[in-house]
């Protein structure tokens, strides 16, 4: 067993300076005892993928990534075929095929003889395998991300269904590969679509937001070990105050952080409206969340 229980999750992810609550350590753990995937929700920045990650690194795995994206397909996310290395073979063994062809009389038994011998050219040999396939395959365990998996299509995510089930791919040239080790498999999503009742059957389910305000002043404290206190206590309830406005895209966990270390490059003692106004572009994305924000100052700044 990778884990003895979830306090053990929650110590090791704090040694590779991944801080998180109970609940996804917990989660963790249960997902690596019982071989289920995981579906991680929530808002963009608040440490779905670094999750993935973290686990990869305590976990000494290797970490297998698949992006995804509007169109991607089987051929992008499971294997391809490598078409010019078949072609290579194919003008090496020519004189080959010609012997073979010999005793062909009519097209017909020409194709016939061909068709007997095409497993040679529709083998393992000539599979270029891409992330699914690479994680299925492995000899030794690995973390698979499924990274942003809301932006793929829905066609694609009903391909995901075999892999997250039965951990085995289908080739229709080659059959169906079952997995040689088990991989720890986490599936993100930025709530871009909602997923669907089939896809969620198959994994547990973990919802990560905000954090509480002393586990986000521990994430920041952890990562830039150092930095005033009294400059984080202020930092993070700052950003807890604009969070509350409405804003086109909340700041995130990552936004905290670029923040934090913006103020000691400019070795900010405290934080002034006047070091607030300076370095909004941080944390603020759009110019009508700038805007907002510098209009809020008095509230943000009480």
């Amino acid at each position: 067993m990778i884990f003895q229980n979830p306090e053990e999750v929650e110590q090791r992810l704090a040694e590779a300076d991944y801080v998180c609550s109970r609940e996804i350590a917990t989660v963790v753990f249960l997902a690596a005892a019982t071989d289920k995937p995981v579906l991680v929700e929530g808002p963009a920045g608040v440490g779905k993928t670094e999750l993935a990650k973290a686990v990869a690194t305590v976990t000494g795995c290797k970490l297998i990534r698949l992006q995804c994206y509007e169109g991607l397909d089987e051929s992008k996310a499971l294997y391809e075929w490598e078409y010019a290395k078949q072609l290579l073979y194919s003008q090496i063994v020519k004189e080959k095929i010609k012997d073979t062809l010999a005793e062909a009389v009519t097209l017909s038994e020409a194709v016939d003889l061909i068709a007997a011998q095409e497993d040679a050219f529709f083998s393992e040999r000539f599979i270029l395998p891409r992330p699914l396939l690479q994680a299925i395959r492995s000899p030794e365990p690995v973390v698979l991300l499924i990274d942003e998996v809301d932006k793929s299509d829905p066609e694609f995510e009903a391909f995901l269904l075999e892999l997250l089930s039965d951990f085995q791919v289908s080739i229709p040239e080659l059959g169906t590969w079952k997995a040689d080790r088990i991989p720890l498999i986490f599936l993100t999503s930025n709530n871009y679509r909602d997923m669907s009742d089939a896809l969620k059957r198959r994994c547990l389910h973990l919802y990560i937001d905000y954090p509480p305000r002393d586990q986000e002043m521990r994430i920041v404290e952890t990562r830039l070990p150092g930095i005033d206190r009294r400059l984080v206590e202020k930092l993070v309830d700052t950003i807890g105050r604009i969070r509350e406005l409405d804003l086109k895209k909340r700041p995130c966990i990552s936004e905290t952080l670029d923040w934090a270390r913006s103020l000691v490059a400019l070795q900010a003692r405290d934080l002034s409206p006047e070091v607030v106004a300076s370095t909004l572009n941080v944390i603020c994305k759009y110019r009508s969340d700038t805007e907002m924000v510098r209009r809020s100052m008095d509230q943000l700044m009480d």
